[in-house]
Formats: C-alpha cells, structure tokens, sequence
C-alpha cells in the first residue's frame, strides 16, 4: 500500500482520488501544503471547500444515467446505448466516474469538517468559517445521495483517508447513509446563509436555500422505494431481493414532514421564484447569468475543469462545423419519440423541453431543420443560446440545474400528499404554481388537479416529467417510487401505439410543412420552427404527382419522406395553390416550404423510421422499437432499480466488497 499524505491542495489543478478499491496517491499540492497550512487563513480554507464542488457532476449523469426513460434515448449503437437501455453486464468501467468523483467530494468535505472547528479566527471570521462548514456539509450530503440513488447500499465514512485505520469496507445499509446525509444538511441549514444575506454572490455554491432543498429531496429519497436484499448473507441470495420503503413506517412518515417542512421554509422565506418564460432559464445557464429559480447550479467552465460535456453530448442534433461561430454538436440522444405528446398544446415547456428542429452547421452558411417525431432534440441546452461558444466545443460552460425553485413546490406538494393521504390545499397550490407558469398565467388552462391521493400522486409523477425532463432525475426518481420497470413497460408500449398511430396517437400531425426564414447564430430567440399541419388529403388537393405522393409516403429512406414545394403567402395567411389566393390579396409572395413525413428518416439524429409494420418499398419494422435489442431491452424488474458495481474495475480490488456484487449479475 503506498505512503497515505493528508494533502489538500490550494490549486485547482490539485486533484485527489478516491474509491473503495484504490489507495490514495502520494500526490502533494503545488505549494507542498498539508491540512494544518491549508486551515492556517480563511481564504485558504474557502479554497479547500471549493475544491469539493468540481465532483459533484459527472458526464454520466448528463449521459448514460439521463437516458433510457420516457424523456431521452440514446442513437448510439455501443455501450452507452445498452447502458441506457439497462444492459449492464458487459459495460466495463465505464459507469464508475460518478461513483469515484463522489468520493472525492465526499474526501474534500471530510478533511474540511475536521478541520474547519478547529481554525483559530477571529470573531468577525467566525460566521464565514460557519458557512464553509455548512458547505462542506451539505457538499458531502449531495455526494453521498449521488451514489446511494444510483449503487444503493455503499461504503461509507465521514472521517478523511488519513484517520482511517483501514482501507477496506463493506456496504453499509443505505438507510443509515440517508439518515447521515439527513443530519448533516440539517446541521449545514443551522450554519448556512440565505441568499438574501449576500455571503454567497452564486448559486453555484450552497444557501441556506438550497440546502433546505436538497434536505427535502434526500428525504423524499430516504422515504421512498428502492431495490433491496438481504445484506447479513454474503453471498447474497436472489430470493431475498424486493423493492420496498424502509421497515420503519414512523420513520417514513417523519421523513417525509422533514421534505415538507423544508419546502415550506424555502417558499414563506419568499426569496426564490419562478421566472415568466421558462426557456429564459436555460438560456441564463448556458450564459452564468444567475436568477431566483434557480437555487443550485454546477458551474462548469475552462478547459481545466471536469469533462461534462452539458450542452454536447445532450444538447440538439446538429451535423458539420461552424468553424467561425458556433462550432459543432457532439448530440447522443434524441428526446422520446412520446415525450413531445405529453405536453398540452400551448404549454409553453413542450418546446423548450423537446426541441423541433436540429441545426445544420457550415461556417457562413448554418440552417435549421426541422426534426420529426422520432428525431426530436433534448432542447434545454442548446449550443445557439449561448452568448459564446465556450472553452471548447465539447465543453460548452453550460451551467447545470441541480435544483430549481419549481422542484421546491413540486416537492412540497409530494409530500404533503403523503402526510395526508391526499392533497391539501397547500398541496394543489404548489403545483398550480408551477402549471400557472407553464401556461403564461392563464389559469383556465391549468386543469383540474385531483385530490385523491392516488390520482395526486400520478399527477406529480407527471408533473415531474413535463417539469424538470432531462435535469438528472427522472430514472431515480421512478425508482424512488418503486415504479421504474412497470412504467417503462407501459412507455414502449405507447411508443408502439404511436408508431402505429392507434388511441391517443391517432389524429397525431403525419405531415408539416416549414419555411426557413432565419439563421441559427448565438443567442438566437428561435425556440421551435414555425409549421403548417398537412393530411394526405392536403397533398392530394395540391396536385402532387404520383411520384411525390410516393416519395412523401416512404419511411425507410433519408432521401424520402420529404418534398421542397412552393406555396403563397398573402396577407398573413398561406395557400397551397396560387389559384386559392383571394383575388383582392394586397401582397403575394411565393416562398419554398418543406413537406416532412414525421414518421419518416429525416431528422439529423434519429433511432429508425417511427413504424413497426412491414410494407415493401415503403416502410419496416424499425428493430429499435420492437427487437430483442431495442429500447429498454436489459429491463428486468429487481435487477435494474440500481447499478451493480463492476466485478473487475470496483468490487474485486476492495476485500471489504468480496462477494457483496448484486445477486442478479
């Protein structure tokens, strides 16, 4: 075992290493400063706490981990699509780094602990030592909920490497995780500022606010469904697996008023809100310019900081290089062929959240495109909202939301739904908040919210999705209520519904018609392309020929399923035909439209046509769809709720880990 340093660098460049499997790494900082100089200043403390923030994200929660629900799916043909398919038996290492990177928060914030009560200052320095406490301690809360949501029953300890005595240790039952994280934000909340108080000028870094906040969701968590076995029987048994809430029902019920009192601090302080137009939000992320609903951010910026990759590898599809501007996309996914239908039409979250159209980049000569059903964008972080490109075009400094003062209303409303078996009145307002926004404050518009608590919870379980799709919660959130298999299920059904345009799906657009009337450039206004909805007796009535029709119905090709034509514009309205212009038009104007089958090949990044029937020359079964290797094709109920830790890369070089992998792999 080699030499154990306890070192905490000043430096950015200082980076420590922690897992259950590897030693710490004789690695001493650039100024050779140990934790006794470290903690000698204030400033050089703060630093010590800013060093546990760079972990706390990982390009696999914006990744692998974001996909496979019913909001993204992943285009790749490798191991990320059977990651995010729930294939887990032959990924290799690669769903590690959220794990490890943990950790090593989780060591900045132990080394900080100790060693912030102990400083020396003076009485005027005292409150700003406090509050890097506090952070350290919500720092090292966040951390630990990262990974138990996603490995459950973990290594745990809340002393740095150099006081450890061993190296080696086995799982610790995530309940008793949750309940230290619980402790530790509640203690952080004591020590923290608010917002208001301006010791904190960012929220990329932990209030009072946002610590109130991740209390309540770790609670939720800790209260919630998980996969479970029996942890007393190495190896473990198959038969002992279920998913289940803890044992202890008053612990539950104490849990979730712990959720609920700390929404309701957030919301009677009054210092956070929720912004008119819901893009401005993600727009404000890609730019750090910083707002009052969002209460907790990762900043993430400089060619130096971790690879995330927010705004690339989840952004919109794009093709080629805008050498001079706006670079390129590295887009691996698509949003949910369903997802966009489960907004109402004049929701305004269904074009931020699902973008229409996908940019064709070539320096000095960019384009729109309009994307079709199966090759919608996740639209929240879109490279041409930003102001600039960024460090790099993989690393477009796009801030990442970790939690939003909507997730504060919604969470408060889950939870009193709980406590009451139903939902109060306070519960129904918070939700009506958040859909008052969604709908421009147009309160008929909001529907009815039920107060059965059934029927309320599937609203919030709804409401979750068309409100914070693609932040990093969706897939431990269906798990966190026991649903995640069983919902899925019924998700790749609808796709198939769709697909066939049957129920639900069957007056769905199969053809639009678009116009390109602007440029993609950085801090574009353009939220969704405009378009005119087509049927197929619409095309007959144009006069197209055979042939076109022909071409118009073919979903197998990328050539296919699509048609440039000319219609008139006149007075603010558009004819197919120039024929059906009025006679007294004041202006006609003929302008080049595209017709789009929406169920066809199309799109910039797409998984297949969105068809399972077989018709020769026209369409296919897409295999994505309905084949043994398609979407959610690993899914096994009590096998997939959480990750395994990987036999070669994680379990086998930590003795305390022997024997303990998942019973199912």
């Amino acid at each position: 075992m080699k030499k154990i340093i306890n070192v905490l660098g000043i430096s950015a460049a200082m980076l420590l290493a922690f897992t259950s499997c590897e030693d710490w790494l004789d690695m001493p900082s650039e100024s050779k400063a140990d934790s006794s100089t470290v903690f000698e200043t204030v400033g050089r403390a703060e630093m010590a706490v800013m060093g546990g923030y760079s972990w706390l994200h990982t390009q696999e929660l914006g990744y692998q981990l974001l996909m496979g629900t019913d909001e993204a799916a992943s285009t790749e043909s490798n191991s990320k699509y059977n990651v995010a398919n729930y294939d887990y038996t032959n990924t290799s290492s690669m769903l590690s780094s959220t794990y490890t990177n943990m950790y090593k928060a989780i060591e900045y914030a132990n080394v900080c602990v100790k060693n912030l009560p102990e400083m020396s200052v003076s009485d005027s320095e005292k409150k700003k030592v406090d509050a890097l406490l506090g952070e350290a301690l919500a720092i090292r809360a966040y951390a630990y909920w990262n990974i138990v949501r996603y490995y459950g029953d973990v290594p745990y300890t809340n002393v740095p490497t150099a006081d450890l005595t061993t190296f080696s240790s086995s799982r610790v039952s995530r309940d008793i995780i949750y309940d230290n994280c619980i402790d530790d934000l509640q203690r952080a909340i004591e020590l923290l500022p608010w917002k208001s108080e301006g010791m904190v000028a960012t929220p990329e870094r932990f209030t009072k606010n946002s610590a109130y906040g991740i209390l309540a969701r770790v609670a939720l968590y800790a209260a919630g469904y998980s996969l479970r076995w029996d942890l007393n029987t190495v190896p473990y048994t198959q038969s002992s697996l279920k998913i289940a809430q803890r044992s202890d029902a008053a612990r539950v019920k104490e849990l979730y008023q712990i959720a609920a009192d700390a929404c309701e601090a957030v919301i009677t302080k009054g210092e956070n809100k929720l912004l008119e137009d819901y893009d401005q939000v993600f727009r404000d992320l890609g730019n750090q310019q910083y707002n009052a609903e969002t209460m907790l951010e990762y900043g993430w910026y400089s060619t130096n900081g971790p690879d995330v990759r927010t705004g690339y590898t989840n952004g919109i599809p794009t093709s080629g290089t805008d050498n001079e501007g706006l670079g390129k996309g590295g887009s691996q996914m698509i949003a949910m062929p369903t997802f966009y239908f489960e907004f109402e039409e004049d929701d305004q979250r269904r074009d931020v959240s699902v973008c229409n159209y996908g940019l064709r980049l070539s320096t000095g000569n960019n384009a729109y495109q309009m994307n079709t059903f199966a090759g919608m964008g996740v639209g929240k972080y879109r490279i041409n909202w930003k102001k600039v490109r960024g460090s790099s075009d993989s690393k477009r400094d796009f801030n990442w939301p970790i939690l939003r003062y909507s997730d504060i209303l919604l969470m408060y409303a889950e939870a009193l739904n709980e406590l009451n078996n139903g939902a109060t009145s306070e519960a129904k307002k918070a939700v009506e908040d958040v859909r008052l926004r969604a709908f421009r404050n147009d309160a008929a518009k909001v529907g009815t919210i039920p107060s059965d608590y059934a029927e309320f919870r599937d609203y919030i379980i709804q409401e979750r999705k068309l409100e914070l799709s693609n932040e990093g919660l969706r897939k431990s959130d269906l798990a966190r209520w026991g649903i995640l298999v069983d919902y899925l299920t019924t998700e790749k059904e609808k796709l198939v519904q769709l697909a066939k345009r049957e129920g639900r799906y069957a007056d769905v657009d199969v053809y639009r018609a678009y116009k390109l009337a602007s440029t993609p450039s950085f801090e574009d206004p353009t939220i969704a392309l405009p378009y005119i909805s087509m049927t197929e007796q619409d095309l007959v009535d144009m006069g197209l020929s055979e042939n076109e029709l022909t071409t118009m119905h073919i979903l197998n090709s990328g050539s296919k399923g699509a048609l440039k034509v000319n219609f008139f514009e006149a007075d603010g309205k558009v004819y197919f035909k120039k024929e059906d212009v009025p006679a007294d038009a004041k202006k006609v104007e003929e302008v080049e439209y595209t017709i789009l089958n929406m169920f066809s090949i199309n799109s910039i990044k797409q998984k297949g046509n969105l068809c399972v029937e077989e018709v020769e020359g026209i369409s296919a079964n897409n295999a994505w769809i309905t084949g043994k290797t398609g979407v959610f094709y690993g899914m096994k109920k009590n096998m997939v709720e959480i990750l395994p830790f990987n036999t070669t890369s994680i379990i086998d070089v930590n003795p305390g880990l022997a024997g303990q992998q998942h019973p199912c792999y």
